[in-house]
């Protein structure tokens, strides 16, 4: 996003993460194009002009982002070269294939697109065929038609009850909010909220890691992790019975 956000504002603003930390706790945000818009009006606004002023097309700020995030070539993954190639990968293959063997049914909804998405489960994670809803494929979050469609797929897959309490991580207030409308509309099953800290929020002072957790609790989080793999099928029974 800072990229993007440098660029569309000529050079006279890149957010810092902090400030994307903000924007994404209004729980508006979620997809990084939107959010990314929004912060370029914004600066042109802070310079006194009206967002009808600015001259910003929504579809090159999209290529643009996408051509950092995937890289000059955005059409074929075997020549990605962006952003999506290097950025940290908070778990590891092992990780889901510990959920499997204890019999814990496990998918993503995402905010990506879905080439996105599936490059970096299938070809940097090396998962094979994970049930994934991503940008295409419902409305953006909070909306929790994704989030339902993964735990429809998950639960004909491994012929599941439909009793059976959702278990959702994510690490924004939009995950979150998810979960809660989630809730609101579908009474049958327990749904917990597990707020994970990015790793850059991780990095930073106490006072700043306790106001991000503050705000994924008051979004719906029913615990707070520093790390995904704390996720794992020996906590997981202890959230459960606290819910």
């Amino acid at each position: 996003m800072a990229d993007t956000v440098e660029q569309f504002s000529q050079g006279g603003y890149r957010p810092s993460p902090e400030d994307i930390d903000t924007l994404k706790g209004e729980g508006l945000w979620n997809n990084d194009w939107e959010g990314s818009q929004e912060l370029v009006y914004r600066y042109f606004e802070q310079q006194g002009q009206r967002r009808e002023q600015v001259p910003l097309a929504y579809e090159e700020l999209v290529a643009f982002f996408q051509s950092r995030y995937r890289g000059p070539d955005q059409t074929n993954p075997d020549s990605w070269t962006g952003y999506i190639t290097q950025e940290p990968l908070l778990v590891n293959n092992t990780y889901f294939e510990q959920l499997t063997v204890n019999q814990i049914a496990w998918g993503f909804f995402s905010g990506a697109t879905r080439g996105s998405a599936r490059y970096v489960l299938e070809r940097r994670l090396q998962l094979s065929n994970p049930v994934l809803i991503a940008m295409e494929d419902a409305p953006g979050k909070p909306d929790p038609t994704g989030l339902f469609k993964v735990v429809n797929q998950l639960t004909e897959q491994h012929q599941l009850p439909g009793y059976l309490p959702v278990i959702y991580a994510g690490d924004t207030v939009a995950d979150m909010q998810t979960l809660h409308y989630a809730q609101a509309q579908n009474h049958h099953r327990p749904w917990i909220g597990v707020g994970v800290l990015p790793p850059h929020v991780v990095a930073k002072d106490e006072a700043y890691r306790q106001a991000y957790q503050i705000a994924l609790e008051q979004a719906g989080a029913q615990v707070v992790l520093a790390e995904i793999a704390d996720l794992t099928a020996k906590t997981i029974p202890l959230w459960l019975r606290q819910s």
